[in-house]
């Protein structure tokens, strides 16, 4: 079997029951399970939700994206063998941890496959949460340019590329488009300040005010363990992206839970410590496709600029990336995902064929 069987590219055939379109993203595929398999779950699994939460299946994939792309190999090598099961086992990771040390929830209620998450609709904060602990990427080229206002925190002068900032920095963007909110621009991914998000709570989705406050706590703790625990592995955690959502438990209570993915490699930055404590920077995040990509392409503006858009999806299209550029990531995911978790990750044979086989027979859930 070539390697290329081994990678899960497709994730939105599966034959799993729903009554709605497949929803694909740039990673991962949400099935929304009908009322009655949903009900059916809650009670035979003992789910803490409430008796009529709408229950998905969300599949990952060994898709790479980068500057809002797919890219793919040569050989028919659709994605990163072992990429989809690496940030899987590593959020799944975190995940248990922040419920261990009493942070609070992830959307996750069971994980039935390695590929596989059952969660629980919830109502998403519309922020995506960017914590920056180090001066880097675009944040560093908007200093270098003069900048010294982020997202309405003002930083000092004087900072060096790849600096450590005195203190954590909550940078946010929207999550998705967002319209008729002051001083809020109606695009995707637009910085914003605390101010913004006060001024505009409800439009953020958020219940009530005083949850902006809990919101930054669950983000700062959630990165000072995830931090504290890379550290212990030689690790740095320069900065991540998180998400937050609104579920209600058996209770009938709401609360604030950690949604999406954390502390992956596709959501954060992470450093090599012992690297960089001699100068040098070594990515274990997807950081470094991005470089690669950037060093690859003659024109990189093509893929920096945002009305460059079309172009980019051409490039994407259009090139297939030698295969050892995709092995190379794979070493990189699959590398730190082992150290984190502490354990070795085995690449399925037939992912596609396990899933089906389990969602079948553990859960009824294919027709």
């Amino acid at each position: 079997m070539n390697l290329a069987d081994k990678v899960l590219a497709v994730n939105n055939d599966l034959p799993i029951r729903t009554d709605q379109p497949v929803h694909s993203g740039k990673v991962r595929s949400v099935y929304w399970l009908t009322e009655a398999d949903s009900k059916r779950l809650i009670l035979e699994k003992g789910y803490d939700v409430a008796a009529d939460a709408p229950l998905a299946i969300m599949v990952i994939s060994d898709r790479i994206s980068a500057f809002d792309c797919i890219w793919h190999g040569e050989g028919g090598m659709n994605g990163v063998p072992g990429k989809g099961a690496a940030l899987n086992a590593i959020s799944n990771h975190w995940f248990k941890l922040f419920k261990e040390q009493g942070l609070a929830d992830s959307h996750i209620l069971d994980i039935p496959h390695p590929f596989v998450w059952i969660v629980q609709k919830a109502k998403p904060i519309m922020i995506e949460a960017i914590c920056r602990q180090y001066i880097t990427g675009s944040m560093w080229r908007s200093y270098v340019k003069g900048e010294r206002e982020f997202c309405g925190i003002k930083i000092a002068g004087g900072l060096e590329k790849d600096q450590k900032l005195p203190e954590l920095l909550i940078t946010p963007s929207t999550k998705g488009i967002l319209h008729d909110i002051p001083g809020v621009p109606a695009v995707d991914d637009v910085n914003i300040t605390r101010q913004n998000i006060e001024d505009n709570f409800t439009a953020f989705n958020f219940s009530k005010l005083e949850d902006i406050n809990y919101y930054e706590k669950l983000l700062k703790e959630g990165f000072d363990v995830i931090s504290d625990e890379l550290a212990k592995i030689e690790q740095i955690f320069v900065d991540t992206k998180f998400e937050f959502g609104y579920v209600q438990d058996k209770a009938g209570n709401e609360k604030l839970i950690y949604m999406d993915e954390v502390g992956t490699p596709d959501s954060s930055r992470i450093w090599d410590a012992t690297a960089y404590k001699q100068g040098k920077i070594v990515e274990n995040s997807k950081e470094d496709f991005r470089q690669l990509l950037l060093n690859h392409f003659p024109d990189p503006d093509i893929l920096l600029n945002k009305d460059c858009m079309q172009e980019r999806t051409a490039l994407a299209r259009d090139n297939a990336l030698p295969a050892e550029v995709l092995m190379k990531i794979s070493e990189t995911y699959i590398g730190i995902a082992e150290k984190i978790i502490g354990e070795k990750i085995t690449l399925s044979d037939n992912p596609k064929a396990e899933i089906i086989a389990i969602l079948s027979n553990d859960y009824g859930l294919i027709d």
